[in-house]
This record gives structure tokens, sequence and C-alpha cells, in this order.
């Protein structure tokens, strides 16, 4: 059995205000065990997106278009201690992007890059993931089966974004499933988890936590339009 890692937002009661003693609200959780109901688990990092220095929101939302990403992941809620950063060493709009994953002392752990779909032949987006001293995986977003279904009935998606929209239900999405492999063998698996949530599987024990926790943020970071993106959101 693997690790499962997802992003949770903090649940509020109904007229509760978000704290304002200045922690972070959002978390990376990590479990041994399956989506189940009232399974054990315990909070990973802490998930803050970081403005382009000098800059705000705006300059962010700027720099976001072209693929930019820039987070810290902290290790508790009050920022003492930093888990990893997230940067980015190169993004096209429109185009690819590689993202750097380094320690708290600047120590590079992994390169994660983004390979939009319908470029370079592609139909489907693709992940790559290199941890230092680890082989390459590569995962693409989305089964085949699925995403046939998806065009089939895609001239009917944006009557259902707008129902669901005006109905206050879920949006549809476009698939997200992704398996990353390492000579045909799975090494990550992004799959639906708990209520309406995607966790990442880590099937192997080589794999370093500050890398995955980078990827479960960067993915939430990129989801699709009709989703609704972490760094973003409530913004």
């Amino acid at each position: 059995m693997g690790r499962f890692l997802w992003l949770s937002e903090q649940t509020l009661s109904k007229g509760e205000q978000p704290p304002q003693d200045g922690r972070v609200t959002r978390q990376i959780r990590i479990s041994d065990t399956a989506p189940q109901p009232d399974r054990t688990f315990h909070s990973l990092a802490f998930p803050e997106r970081r403005d382009p220095p000098g800059g705000d929101l705006k300059a962010y939302r700027t720099a976001r278009k072209d693929g930019t990403r820039a987070f810290t992941l902290w290790a508790d809620q009050y920022r003492q201690q930093v888990f990893a950063h997230v940067v980015t060493k190169s993004a096209t709009k429109g185009g690819p992007a590689t993202y750097e994953v380094v320690g708290a002392a600047g120590e590079p752990l992994a390169l994660i890059t983004r390979d939009p779909a319908m470029k370079g032949g592609r139909v489907r987006t693709r992940w790559t993931v290199q941890q230092a001293g680890a082989p390459t995986a590569v995962g693409l977003k989305g089964r085949p089966f699925w995403w046939f279904v998806w065009w089939l009935i895609s001239p009917i998606q944006l009557a259902i974004a707008i129902g669901s929209i005006i109905g206050g239900g879920d949006i549809a999405r476009t698939p997200r499933r992704t398996r990353w492999r390492i000579d045909r063998r799975v090494v990550l698996d992004f799959q639906s988890g708990a209520g309406s949530a995607f966790e990442l599987e880590v099937l192997e024990d080589w794999w370093d936590d500050r890398v995955t926790a980078a990827l479960v943020a960067l993915l939430g970071s990129h989801d699709s339009w009709l989703g609704n993106a972490w760094d973003v959101a409530g913004e």
C-alpha cells in the first residue's frame, strides 16, 4: 500500500470567518490509508503562493498566463520552517513549462515539466517528474477512452458548464487521472479520492515527500478552465 497526498482547504462553518492570525490555511495532507471515512492523516505541508518581487496578485496573474508558478511549501502553518520551494525555470505561453523543486537550503530536489495537450503531436497533457538521483517518471493526463467521450460530447460542454453554475452543482471537468510510469511500471497515480478531491498515490518508497507535495501543489494550480486553481482561488 502506498502513501496518499491531497490538497485540502480549511472547512468553515456557516458564518464563520477565516482566522486572522496570519496562518496558512491550505494544507497538503498525507495518509498511509486508502480513501475512506475517518482515516488517519497528518498535515505534510502548507502551500502558499509567492507574488513576484515588488508585485502583487495582479502581477502574479499576469506571469501565470505564461505558465509561471511560484510557491513556498511551509512545514508549519505559521511559516516558521520551509518544507520546499517551487520555482519556474522556464515557461512559454501555451507551451512547455519546467519547474524546479528545491529544499529549505536551496538544494535541488527535482525538475517537473508540463507539456500541454495539442502541442507537438500530443493529444494529452504530459507531466514529467525527474527527482534527483532517480529515473524520470512520465505521466499523461486522462485516459484515452474518457478523452474520446469528452470530445464526443464537446458541443454540449458549454451548456453543461452553464447549467452546473446556475444549478449550484459541480462543473463538468476534463479527464484528470494521471499515472506516472518508469519502464511501464506505475510509480505515481493521481486519481479520484474522497468526495470530489483528487489524490496522489505514491507507489514507491524512494519518492521524496517534498517532491510529491510540490507535484500536488502544481497539479492543483493547473486545474482545467472548468476547475478552481488553489493559487488564485478566492482572490
